[in-house]
């Protein structure tokens, strides 16, 4: 069975999101699903998108999973986001979490070192 995974982010402002998961994620959307959505595709058939819903913004919580996390993070530096918050679990695998102003948490985790 093939799967499509969408995983959505309300959010309240929608061009003020874009710009922000645009700096996040390292280019502009993938495809613009409508004048307040739009999707980037992080890999087949896995894709995240945004989507203007005021009353839902806020709560969303994604983590994904990077082959090397330390690189990504010093990319999203350049691009000015520093993380809310790093965690390394007992298994040393490391999350690294981002909010956007929204309080959306989005995470990319690593194997350990």
């Amino acid at each position: 069975m093939a799967l499509n995974l969408f995983a959505g982010i309300p959010v309240t402002e929608y061009a003020a999101a874009l710009a922000w998961y645009e700096r996040l994620l390292g280019s502009p959307p993938t495809f613009i699903a409508s004048d307040t959505e739009a999707v980037w595709e992080l890999a087949e058939h896995r894709f995240v998108y945004i989507e203007e819903r005021p009353e839902h913004a806020g709560h969303a919580m994604h983590t994904l999973f990077v082959d090397d996390l330390d690189a990504y993070v010093a990319q999203i530096a350049e691009r000015g986001l520093d993380p809310a918050r790093r965690e390394t679990y007992a298994n040393g695998v490391r999350k690294i979490t981002y909010r956007d102003s929204d309080g959306n948490e989005i995470g990319f985790g690593g194997a350990p070192r």
